[in-house]
């Protein structure tokens, strides 16, 4: 039995009448987020970084050449604070991962884009946290990680 089951099991002899089907399901998926939080913490920690950087440096690589953005649409496609993304900014620049660079588009305006040495970390790192994804989905077959997606997509689009 897992955690969640005997919590559930606990509620059940307390409170009898309570519907606990989606405090299962709820605990469970946080029991999940936090397990696989930790891992993929843990795996960018070996780099020197924090989740909130490697989100950053991610953003900038997949976005493509010139791997630049400006500082909103890092801000869009992060979805975090104003403040909070400049102070990320601010330590990477510090850490020569990006650098606040003129936008040729707009002279009144800076993009921040990978260093070079910015983009070979993430690169090594996101092959590590690839790996380290697929190692913690390693117990569910690809028919079984089809069918979580499809219920994650699901449960998630009612929120939306």
């Amino acid at each position: 039995m897992d955690h969640v089951a005997f919590v559930l099991r606990q509620w059940a002899a307390e409170r009898p009448e309570l519907n606990t089907r989606a405090m299962g399901v709820i605990g469970r998926i946080a029991r999940l987020n936090a397990a696989y939080g930790q891992a993929m913490h843990d795996n960018v920690a070996r780099y020197g970084l924090n989740m909130a950087k490697f989100d950053v440096l991610a953003t900038l690589r997949r976005s493509g050449e010139p791997y630049a953005l400006s500082p909103g649409d890092l801000l869009k496609a992060t979805m975090v604070a104003s403040g909070t993304m400049t102070n990320r900014i601010d330590r990477l620049v510090q850490d020569g991962l990006v650098a606040r660079i003129p936008n040729p588009q707009d002279n009144r305006s800076v993009l921040i884009g990978l260093t070079e040495k910015g983009r070979a970390l993430i690169d090594e790192v996101v092959g590590e946290h690839v790996t380290t994804q697929a190692r913690l989905l390693q117990g569910l077959d690809e028919k079984d990680q089809e069918a979580l997606t499809s219920l994650l997509i699901k449960a998630i689009s009612v929120l939306d």
